[in-house]
């Protein structure tokens, strides 16, 4: 008996390194951010030539009305080109876009990814572009973010993230999905870059020199977390990611369930596979080269998901209030509290109202749904699977 609760105690204390790091390293970031960054890029008189790479896999609903939004920027018409890359849309659907001031490509493929989708396109594009913007199917640039990403480049950028933010709060779900992604901004964006680190894509909003993406791009495989395997492989050649705060490009946030677990067992398995691929490569990397940046990134996927971190810790804490010896349960307390804290910090000031505290009621729901979707990740990332969005244009404000 005495052993089997030393072999409880050695998992316990093993789980207790794992999250309280995992804690710690939110806490890190999430404090950092906290700060105002103080760089800016001034307002240049040069004008660069944009492409706007916009895939879609049967984004019927929204495309027409995402196109019409992306010709709206204050910026030089004839210096950029929505392009939209359609992949298995109607012919309805298509012919309303070609009526359009726009490029559209149609695609098929086998087996649809984004990565084939922006490979052929840019296969096909004749003309020389400067800067290449990607944007997902229900994504809208706010009026003048070409402009700001053209300043940004000409002060010495080459892959920048824009600023992604919900333009939907009309759920539960979209509501903690909204939280998640301005967490994620200010842990994994401003807080890295407020100490020097790079910043994280996201897989739209994002800039890259134009040669430069198409080259980088010839290299990706990626079915699902095209964006981690472009981000790995940059950050191994030492390039710096920037991060645009004031930069707005509106998404649309997931409304029902299903969808919500269905999108986070993608994101999960992705992880997953790339710190498998990736890590010991870029621990050695930094032991041999000094890379934080690339060990920084092999490492965030390997902590565990905030909604499962909190939800762990709690139940652990309760448990512990009446198995565990004082010192233990103090420390778990004392590592929640952390997390808390974290939270506290990275969620910005305007969730901090009515619907948001009702929308945490769901909280528990959304536990259970990504404790399953980890469970069930097996092969997630060898298929595409697909995140359809609906014509919805609020709450951008």
């Amino acid at each position: 008996m005495k052993t089997f609760f030393q072999i409880i105690n050695i998992i316990q204390i093993i789980i207790f390194v794992y999250l309280s790091i995992s804690s710690l390293y939110f806490f890190i970031f999430s404090f950092a951010s906290l700060f105002t960054r103080k760089k800016t890029f001034p307002k240049s008189e040069k004008k660069l030539k944009f492409a706007i790479l916009i895939p879609g896999y049967k984004e019927d609903n929204v495309i027409v009305d995402v196109a019409k939004n992306a010709l709206k920027q204050n910026y030089p018409h004839n210096l950029f080109d929505v392009v939209i890359i359609a992949d298995s849309f109607k012919s309805e659907t298509l012919a309303e876009l070609k009526k359009l001031p726009i490029i559209t490509i149609e695609v098929a493929f086998k087996k649809s990814t984004k990565s084939k989708a922006l490979n052929k396109a840019m296969s096909q594009l004749t003309k020389d572009y400067d800067v290449a913007i990607i944007l997902d199917a229900d994504n809208i640039m706010e009026q003048d973010f070409i402009e700001k990403i053209n300043n940004a480049m000409l002060a010495g950028n080459t892959i920048i993230q824009g600023h992604r933010t919900a333009k939907n709060l009309n759920s539960s779900f979209a509501i903690l999905d909204a939280v998640s992604e301005e967490m994620n901004n200010n842990i994994f964006r401003k807080g890295h870059r407020n100490l020097g680190l790079s910043s994280a894509i996201i897989g739209s909003g994002m800039a890259f020199k134009y040669d430069f993406f198409k080259a980088l791009m010839k290299n990706i495989t990626a079915v699902g977390g095209f964006d981690k395997e472009i981000e790995l492989k940059v950050l191994k050649d030492r390039y710096k990611i920037e991060y645009l705060e004031n930069a707005y490009v509106y998404d649309e946030k997931v409304q029902k369930s299903e969808v919500f677990s269905n999108q986070r067992r993608r994101w999960l398995s992705a992880q997953i596979h790339y710190f498998r691929k990736d890590f010991l490569n870029a621990l050695w990397h930094l032991l041999s080269k000094g890379n934080i940046d690339y060990f920084d990134k092999a490492l965030q996927f390997i902590l565990p998901p905030r909604i499962l971190l909190i939800g762990i810790l709690f139940i652990i804490c309760i448990f512990s209030l009446f198995l565990n010896p004082v010192s233990f349960t103090i420390v778990w307390l004392i590592t929640l509290t952390v997390c808390i804290i974290t939270f506290l910090f990275s969620i910005p000031k305007k969730f901090y109202n009515l619907k948001t505290l009702k929308a945490i009621l769901s909280l528990p729901k959304g536990f259970i749904l990504m404790l399953l979707s980890l469970l069930n990740i097996k092969g997630a990332n060898k298929k595409f699977i697909h995140t359809e969005h609906s014509n919805i244009n609020e709450d951008k404000k």
